[in-house]
Order: C-alpha cells, then structure tokens, then sequence
C-alpha cells in the first residue's frame, strides 16, 4: 500500500483515549469534538463539572465515547484521582491534551486583572496563574506517564500561545476613552514555560516511544468587541482573529500518527502573527 493510500489511517484515533483538561472550555471543547470525530474516545477533565457532563452527554449520544470528570489541576490528589477514574473507564490513555490555563478574557473571575499594571500587579494574581498554568500541567504530565510508560507509548500536547513566544502588544487592549487594560504579566511568562516544560519531557523521555510537543494558537475570536477585533486582525497577516474551530486540525495531527516523528516541537498556528 502506498503512503498516499496510508494518509488517511495516519489520522485516525480509533481505540486510543484522549484525556483533555480545560475540556469544557472554548478551545477544550474543540479538542474533545476532534477527538471523537477521529474515532477517539475522551475524558473532559475540567475544574467545571456541570460544563464537563454537559459536553460528555452531546459527544455520547450515537455511541458511549466520552467521560466527564472535575478535576483540580493545581492538587495532586484530585491529578492522581483523575487519572484513576479514567483508567477505570478505559484500558489505557493514549493522550494527554493540558489546555486547563487562566486567562483573563475567558474567566470572569479573573478579568479584573487585566486592569493591573505591573508595578502594582498582585502577588496572590501571580502565585495562582502559576499554580494553575504550570505547576497543573506538570502534576497532570507526571500523572500519566506512569501509564504511558507501562503501554510503551503515549502522546501530550501543551497548549501553549503566540504570547509564550513573543510579548503581548498592550497597544490592541486599549479602549477609546476607558482606562488602560493589559494583557497580564503572568500569561507570557506560563506560556513560555510551558514550552521549556515541552523541550524537557520530550528530551526525558528519549527512546521511551512518549512524544511531547506544544500547540501555539494566536487570537481565537469569543465575543470580542469590535475595536479588539480590529487592532488584532491589522496585526496578522491572514487579517483576521481565528475561528474556534481552526486549532482542531493541527490538535488532530499532534494527537495522532501523522505527526509520529515530530516530538519537542511547536507547532504555531496564529494567522501570521509571528511572522512580521
């Protein structure tokens, strides 16, 4: 057979279980849809249960593919119970997909942060981005490789940002005639973490048939207003936000064996905003 003819099956995630922390979220929520169009099956880890069993109840209406499960990324028990209750469901877990993170623009409880400057930003702000950001992809990686390790094989994606690889321009957040408002310190400073995160699992697990590699989106559009929308759009070369559903295929290629000599790599998909 001809790798034409292979190209297909390269994609498939048929018999393979992907965990997805954030699951529940905007870009989560895609990921878990991909999942289980690739034939997957999918355990929506979010700290939001109520959103989690939402999801899980619309992806399992034709067959029983998708689990729901609360986790708090940033405790080791609740890591490890996770990881528990998905075994208990699955023979093994192929995937891990650590999108859980805090951002202001989708968490109301935190949007109020974007009006801190540095000189003033809050430490408590600071110290729970971290925990969340990092030190949750970090208990969730060493949560599953156990598995993988004993399975001889497994796959991670951190899902990184265009602002891990470059800084925010503060300029797109001000708002004609309001206060200034800013992409906070926090964010740039997980994000570029996670990629050193990446590099270094990636080169750990050496010869140990576990690939590790980030996804980088730019600029997803939820509702933004119209003068955000904008000033990013002038920023990227395509001239426009991304939809929700544009980071679905690169998160497809990652998780599944078309990308099977790809690992401690980044794959950024951002419209172009990197590339001025």
């Amino acid at each position: 057979m001809t790798a034409k003819a292979n190209l297909p099956n390269q994609f498939s995630l048929a018999g393979r279980c992907a965990v997805i922390t954030g699951g529940a979220g905007l870009l989560g929520s895609e990921f878990c849809r991909t999942i289980v169009a690739a034939g997957g099956k999918v355990v929506i880890a979010d700290i939001n249960e109520r959103a989690a069993s939402e999801l899980a109840a619309e992806l399992s209406l034709d067959h029983d593919r998708a689990q729901a499960i609360q986790v708090d990324v940033t405790s080791k028990i609740s890591v490890d119970g996770m990881i528990e209750a998905a075994l208990s469901n699955n023979d093994r877990i192929d995937i891990l997909v650590n999108s859980a993170a805090i951002d202001p623009k989708f968490d109301p409880d935190h949007a109020s942060e974007a009006a801190n400057a540095f000189e003033d930003f809050p430490l408590d702000a600071w110290d729970e981005a971290l925990r969340v950001n990092l030190t949750g992809t970090f208990l969730c990686a060493q949560a599953v490789v156990e598995t993988m390790l004993e399975q001889r094989g497994g796959v991670i994606i951190n899902i990184c940002s265009t602002y891990g690889l470059v800084g925010p321009d503060q300029r797109i957040y001000k708002r004609t005639g309001q206060p200034m408002r800013y992409k906070p310190v926090y964010y740039t400073v997980t994000k570029a973490g996670i990629l050193g995160f990446t590099r270094y699992l990636a080169t750990y697990y050496a010869g140990k048939n576990i690939r590790v590699n980030a996804l980088s989106p730019g600029g997803v559009f939820a509702d933004h207003d119209d003068e955000f929308v904008a000033q990013y759009s002038a920023r990227t070369v395509l001239g426009r936000m991304a939809r929700k559903d544009e980071l679905n295929g690169a998160l497809l290629f990652l998780a599944s064996d078309a990308s099977s000599y790809m690992t401690g790599a980044n794959l950024v998909v951002d419209g172009g905003w990197t590339a001025w």
